[in-house]
């Protein structure tokens, strides 16, 4: 892809003729090469789910978390470059209490996402600088109940229902499309990613890899916390389950 771009791909202020951007093209490339990554909204809050590849038997478990609590109302799941999250974090930790010590409430999720949007879309815009290797997923809970936003490399906020980012996008979406998130509750939401998760992991199938797991409900008294260990266990298990018997069929 460099050698297309070229002449072109030096900074992110530099169209190509074509009317590209390459380095924020690099960029997604960045979150396409990570572990996926799948959040759902469903009628009683939202779930998220991370595959996070094990690069060592010596890796301490639950280390290099790709799950975040940045308010008592909203979490974020990353997937990309963990450095550029952590900093992503960091800057929506911070606009989160400011606005905490101005208002004295908590940041609407919407409202929260769009600064990070911002602050990300202006890593887009100057050529001392290079754009974020990370797409965001921001889940929330707030007056308006529960909510769930991805935001792009580049700066894009869209909110969904349901969606995924990462290595195993396509066929995550795929599997998302066919579930029935409104009637869905946030304990079978955690059933489904985790399968969506062991399906995906299909081009690391060769490494070990944990899924994280983290929810916004009222279960939660819909504060952002990683999903108890028991139900991930739980859910972790019928997951593979699920793989074993997808594969078991296939060989028939």
């Amino acid at each position: 892809m460099s050698g297309i771009g070229t002449g072109y791909d030096y900074s992110s202020t530099t169209y190509s003729p074509e009317g590209r951007i390459y380095q924020i093209e690099y960029a997604h490339k960045a979150v396409e090469h990570s572990g996926t990554g799948v959040g759902l909204q469903v009628k009683d809050g939202v779930v998220v789910g991370v595959e996070k590849i094990l690069v060592s038997k010596l890796l301490e478990p639950g280390s290099n978390t790709r799950l975040f609590g940045v308010d008592e109302h909203t979490g974020f799941a990353i997937c990309g470059a963990l450095p550029d999250g952590r900093q992503i974090v960091s800057r929506a930790r911070e606009e989160a209490k400011a606005h905490r010590d101005v208002y004295g409430v908590s940041m609407p999720t919407r409202l929260l996402a769009e600064r990070i949007a911002s602050f990300k879309h202006v890593y887009t815009l100057y050529s001392a600088v290079r754009p974020f290797g990370v797409s965001s997923l921001v889940a929330g809970y707030d007056e308006k109940g529960p909510q769930l936003f991805i935001v792009e490399p580049n700066g894009v906020l869209t909110g969904y229902y349901g969606y995924a980012i990462g290595q195993g996008q396509q066929h995550a979406k795929s599997s998302i499309e066919k579930l029935d998130l409104k009637s869905m509750t946030c304990r079978q939401a955690i059933v489904e990613i985790a399968k969506i998760l062991h399906e995906a992991h299909t081009e690391h199938r060769d490494k070990p890899f944990e899924i994280e797991l983290g929810w916004i409900c009222d279960e939660s008294d819909r504060q952002f916390t990683r999903v108890p260990e028991e139900l991930r266990a739980e859910a972790d298990a019928i997951g593979r389950q699920a793989l074993e018997e997808s594969d078991s069929d296939d060989d028939d």
